[in-house]
């Protein structure tokens, strides 16, 4: 069909052999009265050359036909064969579709298109804001995701939804005017973030976008895609901090911790570094992690404070440390289960629930 379609593509050569046959006119008298030579004027006929400015004067004065005509037929036939060719590549790139969380993407409004093809291809270079899958590959792939694991076609897909949920994080920042970022303000205003961690009133997410808004930094909650299971991310874009969140545990203990060690790496860590939590065909750097996790357990339950608990903890340990440390009972038990000093199972009840469903963002 695109074969077909590019053989019945009309060339501007084709307009000025009707011309000139009009005229009663050869191909050699026309090389001689535009002072070119036979090979030229055959090369622009038969769209090998493109009619330049000059030649499109130079068809104006010979054959009495305005040159922006001749401009407008080049640029016509140009752009729809580039179409063309175009169509040729992303039909050559259906297979590249198959590492991307096609499902999710769909639902969350970014590709429209029902099937697996040049179509659906486009819009999901569209989506990346890039021209091919090599630039893809370069942008958000090459530069996180470990060699070995990249190397894997068992890994494939879980790259391209960890690609996807990267590139969500970039557009829902393109779409927010923010503010100048303050690193001292927003140090300050971890200490109120603390108090909201502690309280974890039902609109915790909404105030804590706020607060992160207004210092400077940008938040945004996105969905864990499949097969990349993200908790967050911390990274520079345009001279902007963003960190992104997923609720991808669903209790207070692992989002707030979350949250802080992502601040962390914002307030830690440089402007070229990017830390992508919990994918395991990330390697973040260990160094810089742990600094992260050691300024998290701080902010919320320094390890400190465990040194006097009892052998066997009880859910009255729990509720005295949350008070003594102004913090959330649930956090304490999910900072003790870090620690290995409870097991998994214990103070459960004090966990609250977290789903950002409401709060996600969406296109």
């Amino acid at each position: 069909m695109i074969n077909d379609e590019r053989e019945l593509l009309s060339k501007p050569g084709d307009t000025i052999l009707e011309t000139i046959e009009y005229l009663k006119m050869s191909q050699a008298e026309l090389s001689e009265r535009m002072g070119k030579k036979p090979s030229k004027i055959n090369d622009i006929i038969s769209g090998k050359e493109p009619i330049t400015v000059n030649t499109a004067l130079q068809l104006e004065m010979v054959l009495g036909i305005d040159a922006q005509f001749w401009l407008n037929r080049e640029a016509l036939y140009r752009e729809r064969l580039a179409r063309i060719e175009q169509e040729e590549f992303l039909e050559q790139c259906k297979e590249w579709l198959q590492q991307q969380p096609l499902k999710e993407l769909k639902s969350l409004g970014y590709i429209k298109a029902e099937k697996a093809g040049p179509e659906m291809v486009n819009e999901c270079l569209q989506f990346y804001g890039v021209v091919s899958p090599n630039q893809w590959e370069s942008i958000y792939i090459a530069d996180y995701a470990a060699t070995n694991f990249r190397k894997s076609g068992a890994h494939a897909t879980a790259l391209g939804s960890m690609a996807a949920w990267l590139r969500i994080g970039e557009l829902e920042l393109q779409k927010i005017k923010i503010p100048e970022f303050s690193k001292d303000n927003f140090k300050k205003s971890l200490e109120v973030i603390k108090g909201i961690a502690k309280d974890h009133p039902e609109d915790f997410a909404i105030k804590l976008r706020e607060i992160c808004f207004e210092v400077g930094v940008a938040l945004v909650y996105s969905m864990s895609l499949p097969k990349a299971p993200i908790s967050g991310a911390a990274r520079w874009i345009g001279g902007q901090p963003l960190i992104q969140m997923t609720d991808r545990y669903k209790t207070n203990d692992h989002f707030w911790f979350t949250f802080f060690h992502e601040a962390a790496h914002i307030l830690l860590h440089g402007k070229k570094d990017v830390f992508i939590e919990e994918f395991q065909g990330v390697e973040n750097d260990q160094v810089k992690e742990n600094e992260a996790n050691e300024y998290s357990g701080n902010m919320l339950l320094p390890k400190s404070a465990t040194e006097d608990l009892p052998e066997s903890i009880t859910e009255l340990d729990i509720r005295r440390l949350a008070k003594q440390y102004n913090t959330h009972p649930g956090i304490v038990v999910g900072r003790l289960q870090k620690l290995q000093l409870v097991p998994r199972t214990f103070g459960t009840k004090f966990k609250m629930l977290v789903n950002l469903d409401n709060v996600m963002n969406v296109k």
